[in-house]
């Protein structure tokens, strides 16, 4: 228990290292890009904000244990969801960012995991947000995560890919591919 506690605390790190560099990418690209008013947004922070409470609290409240091949499996799937976030952190550099930020002018992005998809950022939330709470069968909070996420990102990516369809270069590149499997829709 005190390993996953550990491993949450990293994981809030990480996110606090992503929204710090979000903010730099922005100031770069700010004078060529759009960005959405997004209603949105502090509803997106509080979900992923709730993650680092109710995980911790579901832990101490049913003190479930790691084990078995649930566990195994979601700390598989978990390993691999890191190796797509930093793949796409890397590929999309400083035009990755955490608010929907577009426009004619904004350079998109094409190669990587975007060959393939073009959300590997969202597959990867979709991912962590199921099955992190999976590794210690916090049934619970995977249920609320997931709902509340599934919500959420429908919203949201209706919302960014209206603000990206306004460079020609991305409907070219990314319009016909698939949104989150390179088999799928």
């Amino acid at each position: 228990m005190i390993v996953y506690l550990v491993f949450l605390g990293l994981l809030a790190c990480l996110r606090i290292w992503e929204l710090r560099r979000s903010k730099a990418n922005w100031r770069i690209h700010r004078d060529k890009a759009d960005m959405l008013a997004e209603r949105l947004f502090p509803w997106m922070v509080a979900l992923h904000g709730s993650f680092f409470v109710l995980l911790p609290l579901e832990l101490f409240w049913r003190r479930p244990q790691f084990g078995g091949p649930l566990s195994y499996a979601a700390l598989s799937i978990i390993l691999i969801a890191f190796i797509l976030r930093f793949w796409t952190l890397h590929t999309m550099g400083r035009s990755w960012n955490v608010r929907v930020v577009g426009g004619q002018d904004y350079p998109i992005v094409s190669n990587g995991p975007y060959r393939y998809i073009r959300h590997p950022n969202y597959l990867v939330v979709v991912l962590e947000l199921l099955f992190i709470p999976l590794i210690f069968k916090l049934y619970f909070s995977a249920a609320i995560l997931t709902l509340g996420n599934l919500v959420v990102l429908s919203i949201r990516i209706r919302n960014e890919e209206r603000i990206l369809r306004q460079n020609p270069e991305w409907v070219r590149t990314m319009g016909g591919k698939p949104r989150f499997l390179p088999w799928g829709p």
